[in-house]
């Protein structure tokens, strides 16, 4: 009985044994997933040497990095040449911690192809308050990088394969790769490249459209962190580059103050992967251009660029120029996923006189929601005859318009109050080119007084 007891006890110590020494390896597999290094404030303030990570995920390894730092590609596990290989290059990091945005740009990456994703850490060389520093650190990521590429080249990797996505500082870390590749480099994101210590520059000392195949550049902060002239071969400025709908006006809004605008050229290009919606843009010369409805010429034959991840559909328009090189405008709403759908209104007046002043738009669809205008244009000119053009911009899209409200106002606050008398008034989806253009005909709009109908298909002759 007693060695029965024992042996039982032994088998039980030695069952026990095993399983303790499965969760040791498993646990330790699991701390074996290299992770995106988490600095502090501490580290800010006694400065960090340049170190590069660079992390590797596949579908195969979403959630579980491998670092190809240091190691010879062949050994790689995950690694495959012969697919996308898109580079994910952060900027400066003022507190140390890892970007917000870096896992949902992974993930949305990986949830659209089947592809490699290489997040660039270089965080030990980022973290510091000496902006200047992090900013010299940029050429030596650079090099690190390059010799990276230069393995993967020898390993088979093709440079019409490579897209780099830059985040401020890293916008100018794709910039120097892709100079050492002669600009063969198949494309380069720049999301709000950094503009302090590189506005002015040469192009040799910061991103240039020449440093890859195609550059596509999202402007948001232009009047701070951000780099306010063009840059790639399209550059698209939503909300003129400046002013973010949804961000803090004030430094009432703590770091986000700071930080929100300058981030918002990540969240939008994380958005266009999602798809929710397409963010479409205008070619413009300026913001104002586009805002007073100059620059909204898109139909089904000449399609306008579309923000984000699929602008490089647009590349083959692009290459006719020269130089190839254009600026786009539009405007965003106040979150997720930003989309703001636009309209152009075109009134035409029979008043003998000529009048001046501002129309404001709503829109309604058969179930009662109600959508108005948030893009806010210049005084239009009302002349005889003569059409005049207002662009609109609704947070709500209505494939289907039951109602239609305008109001006319000069905005003086003394002085007789004025009509106008409309001959027509059609409006057309600039979102959508296909979508039916609706008019009205031959009614009054009284100053200050809501007028509402109901469209009706434009007569053939007015499409």
């Amino acid at each position: 009985m007693f060695y029965s007891a024992f042996q039982r006890f032994s088998m039980f110590g030695i069952c026990f044994f095993v399983c303790f020494l499965a969760w040791c390896i498993t646990a330790d597999t699991e701390k074996k997933c290299p992770e995106f290094t988490d600095l502090s404030l501490a580290n800010a303030l006694m400065g960090t040497d340049v170190k590069v990570q660079f992390l590797l995920y596949t579908r195969k390894n979403q959630n579980c990095s491998e670092n190809l730092s240091g190691q010879n590609l062949t050994t790689s596990v995950y690694l495959n040449v012969t697919k996308k290989i898109i580079f994910v290059i952060h900027g400066y990091r003022f507190t140390g911690s890892p970007p917000v945005w870096i896992n949902a740009i992974k993930d949305s990456l990986l949830a659209k192809e089947d592809i490699n994703i290489i997040i660039v850490d270089w965080n030990r060389g980022a973290t510091t308050l000496m902006y200047p520093t992090a900013a010299s650190n940029t050429r030596k990521v650079a090099e690190m990088l390059k010799n990276l590429i230069d393995e993967m080249l020898e390993n088979g990797a093709s440079l019409d394969s490579v897209h780099m996505i830059g985040v401020s500082l890293g916008a100018h870390i794709s910039g120097f790769v892709g100079k050492a590749y002669s600009g063969k480099i198949g494309r380069i994101t720049g999301l709000d490249p950094a503009g302090p210590l590189f506005s002015g520059k040469e192009a040799t000392e910061r991103l240039d459209h020449t440093d890859a195949q195609f550059v596509d550049v999202i402007h948001t902060d232009i009047n701070a962190l951000g780099y306010r002239k063009p840059l790639g071969n399209i550059d698209f400025y939503p909300n003129g580059g400046t002013y973010q709908p949804g961000c803090p006006q004030t430094i009432l809004g703590g770091s986000q103050y700071l930080k929100c605008k300058h981030q918002r050229s990540v969240f939008l290009f994380i958005s266009s992967l999602e798809q929710k919606c397409n963010i479409t843009a205008f070619l413009c010369d300026s913001y104002v251009d586009y805002r007073n409805g100059k620059c909204t010429n898109c139909d089904v034959l000449n399609p306008c660029p579309t923000l984000g991840y699929y602008a490089d559909k647009w590349k083959n328009h692009l290459i006719e120029k020269n130089p190839p090189v254009t600026t786009a405008y539009f405007d965003t709403s106040d979150k997720e996923p930003f989309c703001m759908y636009h309209y152009f209104v075109d009134i035409i007046t029979w008043n003998k006189n000529s009048r001046r002043g501002f129309i404001r738009i709503q829109i309604a669809d058969n179930t009662g929601n109600i959508a108005e205008s948030k893009i806010d244009s210049d005084a239009a000119v009302f002349q005889q005859y003569r059409q005049a053009k207002i662009l609109a911009g609704f947070y709500l899209d209505f494939y289907s318009i039951s109602k239609i409200t305008l109001t006319f106002s000069t905005n003086n606050v003394v002085g007789p109050k004025y009509k106008l008398r409309i001959l027509q008034m059609r409006i057309r989806s600039l979102s959508d080119a296909k979508r039916l253009h609706l008019c009205r005909y031959d009614f009054i709009l009284l100053e200050n007084i809501e007028t509402s109908f109901r469209p009706i298909p434009c007569y053939e002759n007015d499409e």
